[in-house]
């Protein structure tokens, strides 16, 4: 093809690009297309046309419009140059383009359009204005081929400066300008014509197929591939209703259809023409989900009506579907629905389709349970194996205990009944290890009480580690990114408040991970704990305390923006039902930093108990639990909840012996159970228990026996006697396992508790059946496990809930109020009170003060009693043993002091 060329008329220059063709000339056969080309042999070729604006009807009696046409000098005119083809071809070239004009005539105003109106008249290129494009004058200048625009079009262009625009169409406005559009899901073509006509008249242009040059989607509908493809890419999705509303605001100057603050009213909402059904759902969050289909554009059935589109089903707790689906219904998992909502569009269902659920985890517990070993003692070693295997570690360490010297290797023992590395392996491992075998490898030796509180504190520093990182993999920065579908869900303001310097606390725990790691990967003795703490102390002040003392805030906003936004709703159902997230909320998981270091403080009071005097780290742990308490006091001591606080003095005053330092600033009552004891700890078997949950430990009281005189405080004021004697006080840290033990004919609703003291290489056994009907066992333990999770940092409480056959354990209800364990248990309190005997052989203080009381004055009678109020049960008791310690066996006593030993300490 032959070099193109530009006319140049006058001042005439070349407007045309791929921008203005799009816009100007689109939508004609390619004979038709005007095409801007370079002048080859600058020939200069004046077109013999006379440019003239004619004003119709109210157009021309119109002052601002007359005005503005007068400071109109230009006007685009389309030019065709025919060029001879090459030598001997038959065919001539037409070369066309668009060239800017001065208009010679000044406009003229008419109210019949029929003596300019012929469209084949060559001396004339006369543009029409007129305010209605649906009257007679429209259609007698349409059908002849003539320029006609719309006075929003002329005040455009003397606003901006610009030559009379020129366009294939009738143009009335510039509402469109430059927007490309696609149709789909439409089946009325009437309605879909007159659509196009107007869009057209707005200045847009239609395309047929979807590509990356459509700008807006027009449906009807969700389905399609055009739909699809338009999600996948971002391109706005708009109703009918847009064009219409557009149209109607044609003639307000500045408006442009195009705007997000306009168009945003008229998206496609994401479940229209769905029909929605829910399954597995509790009633509440089926209604929540039902009110917001209705509000997404969609409609829902109940499960089974054939007019449904989709089946919604909560995967976790549907194992199997009703009935059969047809081809044509979607069953879809809930992260579908939710999707949808965060995206603003209905997601493709390809990637959320439901799948059967066969339960391995159970299959896998089941196989656990039927674990047996022939020998003698069959029961004891299936009791051992068993209880070895559901509270198998799921973290695996990165690094070995500490070993002994060579000549104790060999001597270790084979476990205590309850070694919870005592799994069947394990058994024959050590004894193959036992063998004299120069090839052997050394036994692991028993691990010191230092060294295992100190990995404690790795595991739960890398738990926590793990959950930070969950919070800003999963929430924070997916809600940063810039191209986000729908737009961004919330804005930064907002971002900032939430997560606030968890980025900052993330970085500082990362670094005290991977200290901690390194030191017990070449553990000694000497090595320094609190070295690492003082560390990053300063790190510590700078990050926690703009955090902590705004966290209510950021809890605030989460459950407004939650309410007020639902896309960021629809984003944390999807990603707080991952896995990472351990189906906790966000606000659940941004409590962690709050909790986090009153149980670091914890655990390095433990570590310093077990730390030698002339270890040097002792001091230095002392030094780092004081760097603890500084970035305390920096956190706002308002954020205490007196409420709470008030529960836990009762419980004190309930419980006789209760150790005083139950009392702390950072702890809360969660829920009480009433229960009986099933096995001989903590207490004898049929023992009213009463178990007090507190967020990071479990109170264990036991009935009292009898009641003893009511106490008077030091205002004289009478209370009436504590109902319950304390047990123990247990760190939440030391529940391994906590078994839902299956109902039976010899044991109905029962749970047990695998507790493991750091000091102690076996397991413990607690097993209660609950008292009364108005604990829900199944809510009891999930809501224990989660505290357990929460204080070890671990985001999977669930799966520290394990159900077992109670026979693999021993464990019966059976004939707990019979006369004969009645009397059974009488044997024992008869029994020990021979123990309780023996063990007052030497003179007891009372005793002593008796005598001193006979010989003083009745004033100084009165102020030793007074003293003696004032110091109180609660005080006296956790400073020595309690009579119902002496009544328990030597080996639980010496159990006793391993449950209080991170309790000792607090603040």
């Amino acid at each position: 093809m032959a070099d193109s060329s530009i006319l140049t008329l006058g001042t005439a220059r070349s407007l045309l690009d791929s921008s203005v063709y799009d816009s100007r000339i689109a939508e004609t056969t390619k004979d038709h297309v005007f095409l801007g080309m370079a002048c080859e042999d600058g020939e200069d070729m004046h077109p013999k046309v006379e440019t003239r604006v004619v004003l119709v009807g109210e157009a021309g009696r119109n002052g601002a419009l007359v005005k503005a046409l007068q400071a109109i000098k230009v006007m685009e005119v389309p030019v065709v140059k025919i060029r001879e083809g090459e030598a001997g071809a038959e065919e001539k070239m037409m070369i066309k383009s668009i060239v800017n004009m001065d208009i010679n005539t000044p406009c003229l105003i008419t109210d019949s359009v029929q003596e300019f109106g012929d469209g084949e008249n060559t001396e004339f290129e006369t543009v029409f204005v007129l305010t209605d494009f649906d009257c007679p004058e429209y259609s007698y200048l349409y059908k002849r081929d003539n320029r006609i625009v719309g006075p929003p079009v002329v005040l455009h262009c003397a606003a901006k400066e610009e030559p009379l625009q020129f366009s294939c169409r009738p143009l009335y406005s510039t509402t469109m300008l430059n927007l490309s559009l696609c149709f789909t899901g439409f089946r009325n073509k009437e309605e879909m014509k007159n659509l196009v006509n107007l869009v057209h008249h707005m200045g847009g242009t239609i395309r047929k197929d979807f590509s990356t040059k459509v700008t807006h989607l027009i449906a009807y509908s969700t389905h399609g591939e055009k739909y699809r493809l338009a999600v996948c890419m971002g391109t706005p999705i708009l109703t009918p209703l847009w064009i219409l509303k557009a149209w109607e605001k044609r003639d307000e100057e500045l408006f442009h259809a195009g705007e997000e603050e306009f168009r945003t009213e008229f998206k496609v909402p994401p479940f229209q023409d769905c029909v929605l059904s829910f399954l597995g759902f509790s009633d509440e969050e089926k209604v929540n989900m039902e009110e917001r289909t209705l509000k997404h554009g969609g409609s829902y059935l109940e499960v089974g009506d054939e007019r449904c589109t989709h089946m919604v089903v909560e995967e976790n707790s549907v194992k199997e579907l009703p009935f059969s689906p047809t081809k044509q219904l979607y069953v879809v998992k809930q992260e579908w629905f939710w999707g949808s909502i965060q995206m603003d569009a209905r997601a493709g269902e390809s990637m959320y389709l439901y799948e059967k659920n066969d339960s391995p985890a159970m299959k896998k517990a089941v196989s656990l349970l039927s674990i047996t070993t022939p020998n003698s003692n069959r029961k004891r070693r299936r009791f051992r194996d068993t209880l070895a295997q559901l509270t198998k570690e799921t973290e695996i360490s990165p690094f070995p205990p500490p070993r002994k010297r060579p000549s104790a290797e060999h001597s270790l023992s084979m476990g205590s009944l309850l070694d919870i590395s005592n799994t069947p392996d394990t058994c024959k491992a050590l004894a193959e290890s036992s063998k004299p075998s120069k090839s052997s490898t050394p036994a692991l030796s028993k691990q010191s009480a230092r060294w295992q509180v100190s990995k404690e504190l790795y595991q739960t520093e890398s738990n926590y580690v793990d959950i930070l990182s969950t919070i800003l993999q999963l929430f924070k920065i997916p809600l940063e990114k810039e191209e986000q579908v729908g737009g961004p869900i919330l804005a930064q303001e907002e971002m900032k408040t939430i997560f606030g310097s968890i980025p900052d606390i993330y970085e500082v725990h990362k670094k005290i991970k991977s200290d901690l790691e390194e030191l017990l990967t070449d553990w000694s003795e000497d090595r320094s704990v609190g070295d690492i703490i003082l560390k990053y102390s300063r790190e510590l002040v700078r990050a926690y305390p703009p955090f902590v003392n705004f966290f209510e805030m950021s809890k605030e906003t989460i459950v407004r923006c939650e309410k007020q936004k639902p896309r960021f709703h629809a984003f944390l159902k999807i990603n707080q039902s991952k896995p990472e997230c351990g189906r906790q909320t966000l606000v659940e998981l941004l409590i962690r930093p709050v909790q986090r270091l009153p149980s670091v403080a914890l655990l390095l009071n433990d570590i310093k108990k077990h730390t030698s005097d002339d270890n040097p780290d002792k001091i230095t742990l002392e030094k780092a639990i004081e760097s603890l308490r500084e970035v305390m006091t920096h956190i706002n001591e308002d954020k205490r909840k007196t409420e709470g606080q008030k529960q836990i003095f009762d419980v004190v005053y309930e419980v006789d012996g209760c150790p005083a330092n139950l009392l702390s600033s950072h702890r809360s009552l969660v829920h009480r159970v009433e229960t009986i004891a099933l096995g001989d700890q903590p207490c004898d078997r049929g023992e009213h228990v009463t178990l007090f949950l507190f967020n990071d430990c479990l109170e264990i009281a036991r009935k009292r026996h009898k009641v003893i005189n009511t106490f008077k405080s030091p205002l004289g004021q009478t209370r009436p006697p504590p109902p319950l004697k304390h047990i123990a006080l247990m760190p939440l840290s030391q529940i391994r396992r906590v078994l839902d033990l299956q109902d039976t004919e010899e044991c109905v609703n029962a749970f047990a508790l695998v507790v493991r003291p750091p000091t102690e290489q076996e397991n413990l056994l607690f097993s209660f059946k609950l008292a009364g009907e108005e604990t829900v066992k199944s809510t009891w333990l999930r809501t224990l496990c989660r505290h357990v999770a929460n204080t070890i940092c671990r985001a999977d409480a669930e799966d520290m809930i394990q159900c077992t056959d109670p026979d693999s354990l021993q464990v019966s209800t059976k004939d707990m109020d019979s006369t004969l364990s009645k009397a059974s248990r009488a044997i024992k309190k008869t029994s020990k009170k021979v123990t309780r005997a023996f063990s007052f052989t030497k003179t007891p203080k009372r005793v002593i003060q008796r005598a001193f009381m006979a010989n003083s004055t009745p004033d100084e009678k009165s102020q030793r009693l007074s003293c003696e109020n004032r110091i109180g049960s609660s005080s006296t008791l956790a400073a020595h043993h309690s009579p119902s310690m002496v009544n328990l066996p030597s080996m639980f006593e010496r159990k006793y002091h391993t449950f209080s030993r991170s309790t000792t300490h607090l603040f």
